[in-house]
């Protein structure tokens, strides 16, 4: 099939688009998802912070809507298009949600146009290059329905496109996959944590004597954190290019990266330039624990963690350090570094690190010294220990060869996919009919 039969059109000339209420609604604490722009995030949905509306308001607004638009149906794709823009998702039958004005409905004809296709391309890289050009606002960005209907995208046939939409979702398909497989383990990792360690479940046969935060099984001891810890590191920031002495090249990881580092992933740290004779001091090697101390939400305190694993320096190919706003943790035993990284972990989600949290400014900072030397925890014998650290290790082992196999897969379908879309590349059509 000759690439002349692909044509370029206008968004609006095959699609139908609106967006979602305007009208002001009462926000619930529960009751039907009320979605904006935000929620919306790499053809997923961000349900970390959410507004819910009332049945009648959701039935008013939507079910009853006289914008048929506005009425979701199976196969409607959603974009930002206030605040965070360009984001996409495919609306399936299953899902039942409001969105507010800031999310705009574009809903394709199936005679030119597959909604699979269209996610596709308004995830391309060539798509958003030209919603960003087109944007407005200086600090919160917009874009409008009439811009978007104006847009030009190229499309094929449509058993190309189904065939397009076939290889690319296959990928994605892996990547959820492993996603998923990554968050049992965390789920089981977590599971085995609180049956040892808070519960005592595998050593209620055993004995148990008394201790200032109860019976705690013979042997065990109340402590603190820093009981385990030889040294906190300060991280550096350096310069974004080489400067002078500052020509040390490193990969420096935030607290925003640490989300994505702790589930196996490579993450988007960035290459940082530090001083030679910091690199010494401040590098981060194998059994360390990352953890942010300045940052967090009101809803989310500081103190998220990241374990520094064979694995993970070895995919870095370059020295590491920590931003300095986090902080590296030594450990005076290796071993010790599972133990403290699951329990650090255990009581960042146990939200205890409000806690220990300062700061007047508008910036939250996690008084480390505080919470290393002052909060008391039950601390297992060595054996025990080390026992955990051979469970530990199989379950993140695990999690990071996950996490190489998306970044992988990633790598492809982002490479792919402009490709595809731009009939650089064709798919054989007859292998997938």
């Amino acid at each position: 099939m000759s690439i002349s039969e692909w044509k370029e059109v206008k968004l609006g000339e095959v699609c139908t688009l609106g967006d979602g209420a305007h009208t002001k609604v009462k926000r619930l604490d529960r009751g039907i998802l009320y979605l904006s722009s935000k929620n919306i995030q790499n053809g997923k949905l961000n349900l970390d912070d959410v507004s819910y509306i009332s049945e009648d308001d959701y039935t008013k607004l939507f079910s009853l809507s006289r914008s048929s638009v506005r009425n979701l149906q199976d196969g409607d794709v959603l974009i930002g298009i206030i605040g965070t823009i360009g984001n996409a998702y495919v609306y399936r039958i299953n899902d039942r949600f409001g969105i507010s004005s800031s999310v705009a409905i574009i809903r394709p004809n199936p005679q030119e146009l597959k909604s699979g296709f269209l996610y596709y391309v308004l995830s391309s890289n060539y798509f958003q290059k030209i919603l960003a050009s087109v944007k407005g606002g200086s600090v919160q960005g917009y874009t409008n329905l009439p811009l978007l209907r104006s847009l030009p995208i190229t499309i094929p046939p449509i058993h190309e496109q189904k065939a397009i939409t076939s290889t690319l979702s296959c990928l994605d398909d892996k990547i959820e996959l492993n996603n998923c497989i990554n968050k049992n383990l965390e789920e089981i990792a977590q599971a085995i944590f609180k049956s040892w360690f808070v519960d005592f479940e595998p050593f209620q046969d055993g004995e148990f004597e008394d201790s200032e935060l109860g019976r705690i099984p013979k042997g065990w001891r109340v402590g603190t954190i820093g009981d385990l810890i030889s040294d906190t590191l300060g991280g550096d920031w350096g310069k974004e290019v080489p400067q002078g002495n500052y020509s040390q090249e490193v990969i420096c990881i935030r607290g925003a990266d640490i989300p994505e580092i702790a589930t196996g992933k490579k993450g988007k740290p960035p290459t940082r330039y530090i001083l030679e004779k910091n690199l010494e001091k401040k590098r981060l090697s194998e059994a360390q624990i990352i953890i942010e101390i300045s940052g967090g939400s009101p809803t989310q305190s500081t103190g998220r963690t990241a374990l520094i694993t064979h694995q993970l320096v070895n995919f870095a190919g370059k020295p590491m350090v920590c931003t300095n706003f986090c902080r590296a943790l030594s450990m005076k035993k290796e071993y010790y570094a599972t133990f403290v990284y699951s329990i650090l972990h255990y009581l960042y989600n146990k939200d205890i690190f409000f806690l220990f949290e300062n700061g007047t400014t508008g910036i939250k900072n996690l008084d480390t010294n505080n919470l290393f030397s002052k909060y008391l925890i039950v601390l297992p014998d060595d054996e025990t220990m080390i026992r955990y650290k051979e469970i530990f290790d199989t379950i993140i082992n695990s999690i990071y060869q996950n996490g190489d196999e998306i970044d992988k897969l990633s790598t492809t379908r982002d490479t792919l996919l402009p490709k595809l879309m731009s009939g650089e590349i064709r798919v054989p059509i007859e292998e997938v009919q």
